[in-house]
């Protein structure tokens, strides 16, 4: 068995595989594993390039289980209080709590009772929202339109689930600020929450409800604890290591050819890579009657500052969403304008809140994310363009939040370019949009049907983008293989 690519869905697919009993070689090209969930380090800072925002623990301890391995001894989590601290342009602010009542008491005194209440009614519509979803929509391989046709989707569409997701927070809250709080999110799906369907608003559960969290270490600490598992359970990982060619006999897969000339034979195999890069390793891209559509992309800057970077008496916390005075425009300047934002809404996250191992001492590890249009929608020249946009960005995140920045304390930049030669479709990490034409048995399937013992896992297949999801999406490769295993 032979798994390309040690990305999140890659160490999940041989992790699963392996617990089940397969012999597994784990094929990467780069020297560490990781994926998207990349590291970086610089001068005593250790940079996480991929993901920052980890969710629902339950999955990742499922996946170390799959090879008898404790989470608790493998990966110990730190739950964030607050999930997230938001900052708004009429100078307000608002933690946003993982517990009920703490969260519940902090609406009512941000914006008073009534909202209070709405938000105890979202919080419970979010949450059976997941429970209809989850087994039988996310964590479930539906090869067709017709396999949806269950009870839980006459319960799905009762919920509301097949309106827009502003819509259906609104019919909870009033108050602008809330929405832009548990609608955000949208965007990690790759649409404004005025078109993504309600469904998806189980993202704004999974952090708002189910907690944000971090490993000791940085998030480069969760691919690593998946291999060393992986690994002491037997499955041999092959770094440094590219594969540039699958050998075939008819509609079988029988090795995998790599850049050093090496053949790894198999029986089956799961290719992680992005789409592009698997359909021509596969040798054909399935036709599909609509093009695919790329999600935004986004800019990072990585930062070293000094002090404890203090913002007024609160200060800043771990995660920070800083938002600008637009929202809808916000969306049209990425996905339909093709335009970096005029007034841009932006993740700031501070992970030496946290873990001040991650920053030399008496120094602050600070990145800055904002969304940008993919290269299918904005040919921009980002090699030219994206020293003076981060200039732009620290400027803007210095005012917002307090936090003393400057262009002389850039560690590093990543724009929509760099995503690109990392070999990302239209150069953006997330993947393809969640539009309704890419979701569900719609979305580019996990099963090739041109090769009998292929599997796709990764962001750009089913269940979709996201650490929880990715680690799915290895879990679902891993059933087509062996046939899913009773939990």
């Amino acid at each position: 068995m032979v798994v390309v690519g040690a990305g999140l869905s890659g160490l999940a697919a041989a992790s699963h595989l392996c617990g089940r009993g397969r012999a597994v070689t784990v094929l990467e090209r780069d020297g560490v594993p990781g994926g998207r969930a990349g590291r970086l380090d610089v001068g005593g800072y250790r940079l996480d390039t991929g993901p920052t925002v980890l969710t629902m623990p339950d999955i990742v301890r499922d996946t170390l289980a799959a090879t008898g391995a404790s989470m608790d001894e493998r990966l110990p989590l730190i739950r964030l209080d607050p999930a997230y601290r938001t900052f708004f342009a009429d100078g307000t602010s608002l933690d946003v709590r993982t517990d009920a009542e703490a969260m519940t008491e902090a609406v009512r005194a941000f914006a008073g009772p009534r909202e209070a209440a709405g938000y105890a009614r979202l919080r419970a519509w979010l949450t059976r929202l997941y429970e209809v979803e989850y087994a039988g929509f996310i964590a479930a391989n539906v090869d067709s339109p017709l396999g949806l046709l269950t009870p839980r989707l006459a319960r799905l569409a009762a919920l509301g689930g097949f309106g827009r997701w502003e819509n259906a927070v609104g019919r909870f809250l009033r108050d602008e600020r809330l929405r832009r709080v548990f609608t955000f999110q949208a965007l990690y799906a790759g649409l404004s929450p005025r078109r993504a369907l309600a469904l998806y608003a189980v993202i704004a559960y999974m952090d708002t409800v189910g907690g944000v969290f971090f490993p000791r270490g940085g998030m480069r600490a969760l691919p690593d604890a998946l291999a060393g598992a992986a690994a002491d359970a037997g499955v041999e990982f092959r770094y440094d290591t590219r594969v540039t060619a699958l050998e075939r006999r008819g509609r079988r897969v029988t090795a995998a050819l790599t850049a050093d000339g090496d053949r790894i034979p198999c029986d089956a195999i799961v290719l992680t890579c992005d789409l592009p890069a698997a359909y021509r390793l596969l040798g054909r891209v399935p036709r599909r009657p609509v093009r695919l559509v790329a999600a935004p992309s986004a800019v990072v800057v990585h930062l070293g500052v000094s002090g404890d970077g203090r913002c007024g008496a609160d200060g800043t916390a771990h995660h920070n969403l800083l938002f600008g005075r637009a929202w809808h425009t916000t969306f049209d300047d990425l996905t339909r304008d093709g335009r970096p934002m005029r007034d841009p809404s932006l993740l700031l996250t501070r992970p030496t809140v946290t873990d001040t191992a991650l920053a030399p001492g008496g120094r602050q590890l600070v990145s800055v994310l904002a969304p940008a249009p993919n290269l299918a929608r904005a040919r921009l020249d980002w090699d030219r363009i994206g020293p003076a946009y981060a200039e732009e960005l620290i400027e803007a995140t210095a005012a917002r939040s307090g936090l003393k920045m400057r262009m002389e304390d850039v560690l590093h930049v990543i724009t929509p370019a760099d995503w690109r030669r990392q070999g990302l479709l239209a150069g953006t990490p997330f993947s393809l949009a969640h539009t309704f034409g890419q979701t569900g048995p719609f979305r580019p399937a996990n099963l090739p049907r041109t090769t009998d013992n292929a599997v796709l896992a990764g962001c750009g297949t089913v269940p979709g983008v996201g650490v929880p999801t990715a680690l799915v999406s290895g879990r679902l490769a891993a059933d087509r293989i062996t046939g899913a295993v009773p939990s």
